[in-house]
């Protein structure tokens, strides 16, 4: 402690030798003339008065000139809705495994239960950050791992690699086996308390490991947290069923036959293609290419690995995503939705708003800048259901969201080829439509970084 101290005020006597600058009055002078140089300013001043500045960015044209067009479309029906959840990566993740199911039994619709899965990921996030706490029950609280894992007991948050463990291990159930509830669409209130009663079972491991509890104490302090946890789980959103009966109308309206299912036979029943056969492949261009990666913490399972990934030039990522979509392969993706997006048009179109023109800075960044400097991560997963290409040109993309019928066309957006280029991180593919390049990638061991890593945001995905 005495050593860390002396190293902190080396450091500060060191920042106040440098040569800072403070903000003086001819600073501001200077200031206040170059901005009224601006003949233009009043106008914009008043406009921003009662107008939001997305609003006035706007760039009309190119809004105008967007048609929900496509050369390749896949067949899917119906829009799912994950309302104010932070469940988009298993909305996503099931949803491309949706029209398999209504191909199989010539359904007009269908939807998995996304809510059976989340009330498992919940209970094995907080399993594995309590086996964590007691594995670190002797570090220091200024750890940085640890502080990194008490600032996020459990979220919402997730990646594909947490949807195939969840199915693998859980099975899958359809919505009639067990519906949304209040707290399964909001969530806000449900997650504050878990990581409430998350962070007291780890301040009791502690403070019993200080007094001299043995391993057996904090085995019972984990239980009695775990019982806590399936407790407020069942009530917010329903105890999972252990088997089911479930009974369709196919198109024709013929109804089937009652039929009684456990959540592991109803999987084997309409999951047809191994979800250990799909593969995450990364665009970062601030790393290596052609070598994987993974980052600790980037699972959800005590006993499954962290999600490892390949990264790969964009152009090589675009050309396996090109072929598995025209294939009619749905295809679960990783953006950050935020930007130049307008969803009263359902639009993802580079450039859509024109800041630099209404403003009159410069807010550009490359793609490398905005990963390194943490202007960008991916925030969302979506799928894509289609393309727009002509003599080999892609133009667009057409993708199925999980945000209702309320928003987008009619919970559909189009995904302009240059916000393809700037916005999207990650595609999960099937190893069919993996290049040889990229198979030979996959052999190489993986770098691990660790979670303060700028590319820890990228893999770990849409929180």
């Amino acid at each position: 402690m005495i050593c860390r101290t002396i190293i902190m005020f080396a450091c500060l006597a060191l920042l106040n030798a440098q040569d800072f600058r403070k903000l003086d009055s001819d600073d501001y002078t200077l200031l206040r003339a170059q901005f009224q140089q601006d003949q233009h300013r009043m106008t914009i001043q008043n406009a921003l008065a009662d107008h939001s500045i997305s609003e006035l960015a706007v760039n009309r044209a190119l809004q105008t000139s967007q048609q929900h067009l496509f050369s390749d479309i896949i067949d899917v029906k119906g829009i799912t809705d994950q309302q104010s959840s932070g469940r988009c990566w298993l909305f996503a993740g099931l949803n491309i495994l949706r029209p398999g199911v209504i191909e199989q039994f010539n359904l007009e619709d269908f939807e998995f239960s996304q809510n059976y899965l989340f009330f498992y990921d919940k209970m094995e996030k907080a399993n594995l950050f309590l086996n964590y706490v007691i594995q670190w029950r002797d570090r220091s609280l200024e750890d940085r791992e640890l502080n990194f894992l008490l600032e996020n007991p459990i979220n919402d948050g997730g990646q594909w690699n947490m949807v195939v463990d969840l199915v693998d291990k859980y099975g899958v159930v359809p919505m009639s086996a067990m519906p949304e509830t209040y707290a399964s669409s909001n969530t806000k209130d449900m997650n504050k308390l878990l990581r409430r009663r998350l962070r007291r079972a780890a301040a009791q491991i502690r403070e019993g490991y200080a007094a001299g509890i043995d391993a057996n104490g904090l085995e019972e302090i984990r239980m009695a947290a775990m019982s806590d946890i399936y407790r407020v789980l069942s009530l917010s959103l329903g105890e999972p069923p252990r088997e089911f009966v479930w009974r369709y109308e196919n198109k024709k309206g013929r109804p089937s036959k009652p039929v009684k299912y456990t959540p592991v036979e109803f999987r084997d029943l309409v999951v047809r293609k191994p979800l250990s056969e799909y593969v995450y492949l990364l665009h970062d261009p601030s790393k290596e290419l052609y070598q994987t990666y993974s980052v600790t913490f980037d699972r959800d399972m005590v006993e499954k690995p962290d999600m490892s990934v390949v990264n790969i030039p964009l152009k090589m990522l675009k050309r396996q995503t090109l072929e598995a979509v025209t294939d009619g392969e749905p295809i679960w993706f990783a953006c950050d939705v935020g930007k130049d997006q307008l969803s009263s048009d359902g639009l993802m179109v580079r450039g859509i708003y024109s800041y630099n023109e209404l403003l009159g800075v410069d807010f550009s960044l490359s793609k490398e800048q905005q990963i390194r400097y943490r202007e960008s991560i991916p925030t969302h997963a979506m799928v894509f259901v289609g393309v727009d290409r002509d003599k080999g040109i892609i133009n667009q993309w057409r993708v199925e969201n999980s945000w209702g019928t309320d928003r987008g066309r009619e919970g559909y957006w189009l995904m302009d080829d240059a916000w393809f280029d700037q916005n999207l991180y990650g595609v999960i593919l099937p190893r069919d439509f993996l290049t040889s390049e990229t198979l030979e990638a996959m052999e190489k061991p993986p770098v691990v970084v660790p979670p303060w890593d700028p590319m820890y945001a990228l893999i770990i995905g849409p929180q």
